[in-house]
């Protein structure tokens, strides 16, 4: 599965208010909740976003409360993946369960806001298409691959059910 987008670089501990902030968790629409997204700390960040554009981010990402919103509002203003050095443990489960590819690399502070990149998430390389650049990263694994194209795991359970 081949990614491809603009860049939207982000620092160090961005957390789950940072995300999506508390006042819109009335909401579980994925494009409400997209409209909202990282309006805190980048006000016209949602505005910004073209389908298939990437958050490059720094360590612990998502960290803070397990609101599930958060990944939801990544998704729901149309970021494909989210490359970090780290991320809080919770992010990972919620991500997976919503369909949202993660994936850590250190050097995640080589790309810069504005490029544009390409993520292989089997082959685990993510190419800078702009400074013509390559890094590596873990591949992500062919199950999660599989739930990222159902839309997620609930979305993957019903079809494989009716199959």
């Amino acid at each position: 599965m081949i990614l491809k987008g603009k860049v939207h670089k982000f620092g160090d501990d961005i957390n789950t208010d940072d995300i999506i902030s508390a006042k819109y968790l009335v909401s579980t629409d994925a494009k409400e909740l997209g409209s909202h997204c990282m309006e805190s700390i980048a006000p016209d960040f949602a505005k910004k976003v073209s389908p298939g554009d990437m958050i490059i981010a720094g360590k612990n990402f998502g960290c803070g409360s397990s609101r599930e919103h958060a990944p939801v509002a990544i998704k729901g203003c149309g970021v494909s993946a989210v490359v970090a050095k780290s991320f809080a443990a919770i992010f990972f489960r919620n991500a997976i369960n919503i369909g949202l590819p993660f994936l850590e690399s250190d050097d995640a502070d080589k790309i810069k806001d504005g490029d544009l990149i390409e993520i292989d998430l089997g082959g685990g390389i993510i190419k800078n298409l702009t400074r013509n650049e390559t890094y590596k990263t873990q591949a992500f694994p062919e199950f999660l691959q599989e739930l990222v194209k159902e839309g997620g795991l609930m979305s993957y359970i019903k079809n494989k059910g009716k199959k």
